[in-house]
């Protein structure tokens, strides 16, 4: 997907979000995010989206010192959703007058301003996920954005140990895992090494065997790799080593 594509999408996921939480009580719990309510749930991902915003606007070149933002909260959790379109038309508008290729400092492997939309889309939709499961309804995927979510989520994993420590635990002597994709094209190869571990590319991306395979449709392994699907539900098919992928998942909560 382009960043252009990711742009409308961080819109119409937003507008998903908003229509499915807005008449919904927020004192609702969230099984997917243990702990949290719906209300905690809009706040999370219309904080997020606030955050970026002020990234993007200052162009960053540097990690920030602070997290500091007016988040312009409201004060009754009814007004929550409300709350969150008005994050993302401020995100929106913030994009219209970034140039998305311009270099920017990123915690992930993209050192350019298109990371933040990557990043705030899918953000956005896995949580807009957990509220329809939260609120009893069948969360729909387009097929080539979950699948451009799996290569967002891998791309970066291997930087976001500052946020993630149990990746550091993701190491191996040349050991791989192949994710994928039943329902289109996509294929993920990420190796384990003594120093770390990333996805493969070119000739040695195309190995024909690993050490383990988990293989699903795009939205269940995105669903998988977010832990909002376990590897042994019906929809994933799992060959090869076991204590590897109990190791892989194990640590690669994001």
């Amino acid at each position: 997907m382009t960043p252009n594509e990711h742009v409308a999408a961080v819109s119409a996921e937003t507008a998903r979000f908003v229509a499915a939480v807005r008449a919904a009580d927020p004192a609702i719990p969230v099984p997917s995010c243990p702990g949290w309510t719906l209300a905690d749930l809009v706040r999370h991902a219309g904080s997020v989206q606030r955050w970026f915003t002020v990234l993007l606007r200052r162009r960053i070149q540097a990690p920030p010192t602070s997290r500091d933002v007016e988040l312009k909260l409201p004060e009754r959790t009814q007004d929550y959703p409300a709350w969150l379109a008005e994050s993302a038309a401020e995100a929106d508008a913030t994009f219209s007058d970034t140039d998305l290729d311009a270099p920017m400092w990123a915690w992930g492997a993209d050192q350019h301003a298109r990371f933040w939309v990557r990043r705030m889309l899918f953000e956005t939709l896995v949580h807009r996920v957990d509220a329809e499961l939260a609120l009893g309804l069948q969360p729909e995927l387009d097929p080539a954005l979950a699948a451009d979510g799996v290569d967002e989520f891998l791309t970066n994993l291997p930087y976001a140990a500052f946020f993630a420590p149990g990746t550091a635990e993701l190491r191996g002597e040349n050991r791989t895992i192949r994710f994928t994709r039943t329902d289109g094209d996509g294929d993920w190869l990420v190796r384990l090494r003594p120093d770390g571990f990333g996805l493969e590319s070119g000739a040695a991306a195309a190995e024909p065997a690993a050490d383990a395979t988990v293989s699903a449709n795009a939205a269940d392994l995105l669903f998988l790799l977010y832990g909002r699907l376990d590897r042994s539900a019906a929809e994933v098919a799992v060959t090869g080593d076991e204590q590897l992928l109990e190791l892989w998942f194990a640590n690669s909560a994001f």
